[in-house]
């Protein structure tokens, strides 16, 4: 599990300085150099669509990492929760 978690944090995503909650949409946004408020729209919109946009919230909420590296999904894993 180990490779999979560092393979995530390789891919440069982490949660945004600018959080209303989880920080999800503001480090997408800061990763793809998009405003933060049309991400912050497209997941609403995405949440509209049965399933998609909560499944997709929960799964960037439990691999995002924070910006000091650290997964939620790897700490509950490894009893650090």
């Amino acid at each position: 599990m180990e490779t999979f978690f560092d393979s995530i944090r390789r891919t440069g995503f982490t949660r945004g300085p600018q959080r209303l909650v989880g920080g999800i949409c503001g480090g997408i946004a800061e990763k793809t150099s998009l405003p933060v408020l049309l991400v912050r729209v497209l997941m609403l919109v995405a949440f509209l669509l049965p399933f998609f946009g909560v499944a997709a919230y929960l799964v960037g909420w439990l691999l995002l990492p924070w910006q000091d590296g650290t997964i939620p999904l790897e700490r509950f894993l490894s009893g650090r929760a």
